[in-house]
């Protein structure tokens, strides 16, 4: 099977060295870039780059203008890099329909992961139809949740969390990440919203309801033991 590309564009060499490290050990293919222009052309030439990681402030053109210009004709994931700690920077990437966002300095591995879940939700890799994790199976594709081998019945939305919630297992999620990316921006109400459809959802799937972890002050957790 011919492995996933992904093109990693930073101006310091380290921390393309260290990104490509990471993503080699998972068995990627990783192709570099030092600018924005270089970016460009790779994008270009290569037609099946998978997702990009991209950081904000580079020579010639940045992240941002490269990522405007990918968006004019590709639907790509894109991961953004920052050294900055910026809300504004974070709701301009959503905005120019960024993936993920992520601030420097950061675990590798947690970007690795951040990979994985993105590429699982996209649908590039084989597995990305079905999630299981802890005798919770999710099949996308007859958008069915099997708990031990029964059959639950989700609404729309409880199905949307509980995949995000074994997309990153074992990542803590703020609030605010998990309305962005299960309600995508549509919402614009109480985060509470988000503390009922777990409790509904932990109810369904039974002792399972376990698996997702309270964060006191941010968010939660879903972690199998």
């Amino acid at each position: 099977m011919e492995k996933i590309k992904i093109l990693v564009v930073d101006d310091e060499s380290r921390m393309r060295k260290l990104v490509r490290d990471f993503l080699v050990r998972e068995d990627y293919e990783v192709l570099e870039a030092g600018d924005g222009e270089a970016a460009l052309d790779i994008f270009y030439k290569e037609k099946n780059i998978a997702l990009l990681i991209l950081d904000v402030m580079m020579p010639k053109l940045n992240g941002w203008e490269v990522c405007r210009e990918i968006r004019e004709t590709s639907k790509v994931p894109i991961i953004m890099l920052t050294a900055k700690g910026d809300e504004e920077d974070e709701l301009t990437g959503f905005d120019l329909g960024v993936d993920e966002y992520i601030s420097k300095p950061f675990s590798p591995k947690i970007l690795v992961a951040r990979v994985g879940a993105i590429l699982r939700r996209s649908g590039k890799t084989e597995e990305g139809n079905i999630l299981s994790m802890g005798g919770i199976v999710i099949d996308r594709t007859a958008h069915t949740v099997t708990v031990d081998g029964r059959q639950i019945d989700l609404s729309f939305k409880e199905f949307e969390l509980l995949t995000y919630f074994l997309e990153n297992e074992g990542i803590a999620l703020s609030r605010e990440k998990i309305l962005n990316h299960v309600w995508n921006y549509d919402y614009f109400g109480d985060a509470r919203t988000i503390d009922t459809h777990v409790k509904k959802l932990r109810a369904k799937i039974g002792e399972k309801g376990e698996y997702i972890k309270t964060i006191w002050g941010m968010g939660y957790k879903f972690e199998v033991e």
